[in-house]
Order: structure tokens, then C-alpha cells, then sequence
């Protein structure tokens, strides 16, 4: 038998970087994002033979090993073994082997939440596969804890629930690792004109979101107010855009994003950089209203509101920089596991 997952990434829409701590154990967070239809999979095969074998497809790595309590962490597939290990610590795979292939639909450290969705995805195939009584909010915990705590590397709390609840949802994050997922009831053709006038556009570069994220935790820590004060704004900016969505005021979205990507340059330095302003003053040259980086910065995908038509302005404008679109739609699902006979 094999067993099989997928878990969607999401676009952040607002509120980026509050769900890092420390800031959301000292004030709170709150984030508004949305899932898309691009996805990490994860798939599970027993072997007959006490081998483990992990596979990469999208990026074309794969490794052996002899069934071990814990597989050693290299800076190789370590996202794959940090779920192997734990879900042998807790749970037990009775020292039998396995095959792990996995393929996420976006390249890494692009923006969109790939890392934390495919350790969502790989937990997800091992639920279905032990038939684990774990939901939502426990499997999202779960990776969490995972890519954050056994493994770690630094970051938020955002993607791991998105990749697990799916839809549009306004997040909020607590101390103690607290999380609500509330779930926005958005009208459809709200949500069609917003999927139509935000364009996706990747940069054609990728950045290690960690080191972006370990010097915005570093600045709550040695209170830089200008840092701090921003994170405020961005948290205000998630309030904003959830009362714009639920009442369609969709000719407020570019302003709320432009909003934000002022704000969020003020929370560490590397999040924009003299690339990313260009694109994004030519974007606003040719008829967006606003728009933001996806993720911790640096690189990775852009995101732009173009009300009307003027999105194919945009596309024509930004040929220059070299960069690509990706279509998508928004979707509600979030992890789904099965099984293959």
C-alpha cells in the first residue's frame, strides 16, 4: 500500500512577521493569509527489507539508510529525517523500512510557506499511514514543533496551521505556542475579483528566510522600538485587511498591502533589497495599487494588487526583470491524506 498526502502553501496577506517569536509571546500576533493551488506531497511506501530511503523528487536528491532510531541530521533532506525521528520517538515504526518521496510545487525559500507545508505534508502521510488520532490543531503543533524545536530552524507558526487548515484565515498567536485558526466566510465573488487582480510574480531568486527571521527576533529581544512599532503596524495591517475582504472593500487592498511592505522594511534589515524596489516601483508605475513580499523577504515571490485590468500592464512592464507569473486559484482545503491499495 502506499500512503499519500498533500498540503497546499498559502499566500500571506497581511500581517507577516508578528508570528515569530518573541514578539507574539509579548503582544500577540495576527496574520490573514490564504491558501493556493500549489502543493507539497509526501508519499509512503513499506519495503520488505530494513532500509529507509528518502526521496526529493523536485529537487533531485535522495539518501539510504539502515533502519535507525534516528536518521542523522547533515544539512541533507533534513526536513524528511526530522519527521522520520520524531514520528519513530513517539510513536514507533517497529523498525521496519520505507520509502518517503515528496514534491513541492514551488521552489525552496521562495515565499510561499514551502518548508513548513511539506513538513505538514510528510506528517500528514505518516498520520495516514499509523492511522494517528491527531487533528488539525495538533498536527499543525506537531510540525511546528518539528521544524522549530527538533530541528532548530527559526521561523514562524503561520505556515505550519495554513498548510493544515487551508482557506482564508485570520490567525492568532499567543504566548505559550497558543494558536487560534479562525476560519473568514468570504463572499465568492470577493474572493474571484481578489484572485484575479493579485498577480504572483516570482523574482527568479531565493533567499534562507532563518537568517532574515533570527535578526527580527533579535531586534524584540534588544527592544529596537522603530522594529517593534512597525510589528504593531503589521499586526493592525491584518485587522485592516480581514474588514476589507468581509465587506468587499476590494478597492482598499493595494493601499492596505503598500501599508504593509513600508511597514515590514522597518522589522530587519535584508528583507528588501535595491532589486525588490525596483520591481515593486515599476509595478506601482504601471497600475498596482500595492503590493508585498512573500514571505520573510529578500527575494522569492512578490505579490501585487492590479484593480481593473491593469494586471497585464504590470506583466508587461516587470518582462524586463526577468522574473515569471504563476497562476493559481485560492483553495479551501488544506492537508488531505489517503490511501493507495
Amino acid at each position: 500500500m502506499i500512503y499519500r498526502s498533500k498540503a497546499p502553501l498559502r499566500l500571506g496577506l497581511a500581517g507577516g512577521g508578528t508570528d515569530v517569536s518573541p514578539y507574539s509571546d509579548l503582544y500577540g500576533g495576527a496574520i490573514l493569509n490564504a491558501t493556493i493551488s500549489l502543493y507539497a506531497y509526501a508519499s509512503i511506501e513499506k519495503l520488505d527489507r530494513p532500509e529507509i530511503i528518502l526521496r526529493a523528487i523536485d529537487q533531485d536528491q535522495d539518501q539510504r539508510f539502515e533502519v535507525l532510531d534516528a536518521l542523522p541530521l547533515d544539512g541533507t533532506l533534513d526536513l524528511l529525517k526530522g519527521v522520520y525521528n520524531r514520528i519513530n520517538k513517539d510513536y514507533g515504526l517497529d523498525g521496519k523500512g520505507l520509502r518517503l518521496s515528496t514534491f513541492v510545487e514551488a521552489p525552496a525559500g521562495s515565499g510561499l510557506g514551502t518548508s513548513s507545508t511539506l513538513v505538514v505534508a510528510v506528517v500528514g502521510a505518516f498520520v495516514e499511514m499509523l492511522k494517528l488520532p491527531m487533528g488539525e490543531y495538533e498536527i499543525a503543533h506537531y510540525a511546528y514543533e518539528i521544524e522549530r524545536k527538533d530541528l532548530n530552524l527559526a521561523g514562524g507558526k503561520q505556515d505550519q496551521y495554513a498548510a493544515t487548515f487551508g482557506g482564508v484565515n485570520y490567525m492568532e498567536f499567543f504566548a505559550g505556542d497558543k494558536v487560534v485558526v479562525n476560519p473568514l466566510r468570504i463572499k465568492q465573488e470577493y474572493l474571484f475579483e481578489l484572485q484575479h487582480n493579485l498577480l504572483l510574480y516570482f523574482t527568479e531568486t531565493s533567499r534562507e528566510s532563518s537568517k532574515i527571521i533570527e535578526q527580527q527576533a533579535g531586534n524584540v529581544v534588544k527592544k529596537d522600538m522603530e522594529a517593534i512599532e512597525a510589528m504593531h503596524q503589521l499586526k493592525h495591517q491584518s485587522q485592516m485587511m480581514k474588514e476589507a475582504l468581509l465587506l468587499g472593500k476590494l478597492n482598499e487592498i493595494g493601499e492596505i498591502l503598500d501599508f504593509g511592505f513600508y511597514q515590514k522594511r522597518k522589522m530587519a534589515q535584508g528583507i528588501s533589497n535595491d532589486f525588490i524596489e525596483d520591481i515593486y516601483e515599476e509595478a506601482k508605475k504601471a497600475g498596482a495599487t500595492g503590493g508585498k513580499i512573500s514571505g520573510a523577504g529578500g527575494g522569492g515571490f512578490m505579490v501585487f494588487y492590479c484593480p481593473g485590468n491593469t494586471k497585464y500592464n504590470v506583466m508587461e512592464s516587470l518582462n524586463r526583470f526577468g522574473g515569471k507569473y504563476r497562476s493559481y486559484q485560492f483553495v479551501e482545503h488544506g492537508l488531505t491524506t489517503w490511501t493507495v491499495v
